[in-house]
């Protein structure tokens, strides 16, 4: 299996391209995102991809800093912020160690369909949980393959073996919700959508 940097490297490209697999539910994230956010909010989002999900909450915050363990893939988003005129997101090259290393702390850090690609979540979540403000946000959402899919391990285990296909964990809702909970956090806010994947929409409160 190819590193995880590496292979969203060779992925970047053809993930740039491919569009929204439903618009509906994220359409949906973005509204119930956009309900815990205000003009002063400071975002960290981990796992950022091409930026699209940044890119269109800019307007309704101060500043989003955006990383993700790809250096092509924070190119590319990069040059979607250029190209829309978008001053107030940064994008940076970083996994959460390196985030851990400094001094800011975010009122809300954004995880979107990332959690389940980490090597360790758990060891994640409470990485986010250390990166906040108290009382600030986590706003994840992360397909619980293990709901809705588990027919796939198989499949995507020989994709892994030959390079198509990156590290992924099946997370149940019971595991997620534990997880984020034992890390300290309160969950406030939940849904699943698309319903189909088993996508599970969290906002948990920073104890």
């Amino acid at each position: 299996m190819k590193r995880s940097d590496t292979f969203w490297d060779s992925a970047a490209d053809k993930y740039a391209r491919k569009p929204v697999g439903d618009e509906a539910a994220y359409a949906k994230t973005l509204e119930r995102t956009r309900e815990h956010l205000s003009p002063t909010t400071h975002i960290l989002e981990i796992g950022c991809g091409t930026g699209t999900t940044a890119l269109k909450l800019a307007a309704d915050v101060a500043e989003i800093t955006a990383t993700d363990i790809s250096g092509r893939m924070i190119e590319i988003a990069q040059g979607k912020a250029t190209g829309q005129k978008i001053e107030n997101v940064t994008f940076r090259k970083a996994t959460l160690d390196n985030l851990s290393q400094d001094d800011t702390r975010y009122d809300v850090v954004a995880g979107f369909n990332v959690l389940h690609l980490i090597d360790d979540p758990k060891a994640a979540v409470g990485s986010i949980h250390a990166l906040l403000k108290p009382g600030g946000l986590f706003i994840s959402k992360t397909p619980c393959l293990a709901e809705k899919m588990p027919l796939l391990r198989p499949l995507i285990w020989c994709m892994q073996k030959v390079g198509l296909a990156p590290l992924v964990h099946f997370i149940g809702y019971v595991e997620l919700d534990d997880m984020i909970r034992d890390a300290g956090f309160e969950i406030i806010e939940s849904g699943v959508y698309p319903a189909k994947t088993g996508s599970r929409f969290i906002v948990a409160k920073h104890h």
